[in-house]
């Protein structure tokens, strides 16, 4: 399972809930985080098809190498950050993308539904496999929150784990 974060700070809640996840994960899911978000190039389409750079190729292969995807994705001014729609975009025309599972989590403890409507969207137009019963808010304490803190609280857990477990059970049922 890839997981993407959609946030570039250091201390990012987003990357923490996927850090914890793997930690909670059954067995039968093995996580990988891209770390490559800030790497990526401003989407261009010549570059896209005269040879894409080193860092979407990277992006491009590690999709084209996991089962699904779980993103973690903030959100900023009402919408999807512009470095994650940016990596999304150099998705776009990948064959490695179409009818990919995607698991969407937002770690927002706020009311901010905005991005992830949006991510539905795009994802969708992307022919992305959108695995619903996985995918859940884990309202997380602001900025700053990490992996034990997550954890260490008593109810979070127990939703990951749900949620992956329920991720498990569409793969396993899933033909390959």
């Amino acid at each position: 399972m890839l997981c993407l974060s959609g946030s570039l700070r250091r201390q990012s809640g987003n990357t923490a809930l996927l850090r914890a996840a793997a930690q909670l994960a059954p067995p039968s899911l093995h996580f990988s985080l891209h770390d490559g978000l800030a790497s990526l190039p401003p989407f261009n389409p010549d570059e896209e098809m005269a040879a894409l750079p080193t860092s979407a190729a990277a992006l491009r292969h590690a999709v084209g190498r996991s089962d699904a995807l779980l993103i973690a994705c903030p959100e900023y001014a009402h919408g999807v950050p512009g470095a994650f729609k940016n990596l999304l975009d150099w998705l776009v025309g990948s064959l490695e993308f179409p009818g990919k599972p995607v698991v969407l989590w937002n770690a927002s403890a706020r009311d901010s539904h905005h991005a992830q409507d949006a991510l539905r969207e795009i994802l969708v137009t992307m022919s992305a496999c959108l695995v619903e019963p996985a995918s859940i808010t884990v309202p997380l304490p602001g900025s700053g929150c990490d992996v034990a803190t997550i954890l260490g609280d008593p109810v979070q857990p127990m939703r990951i784990r749900a949620a992956l477990d329920a991720l498990a059970g569409v793969l396993a049922a899933t033909p390959r």
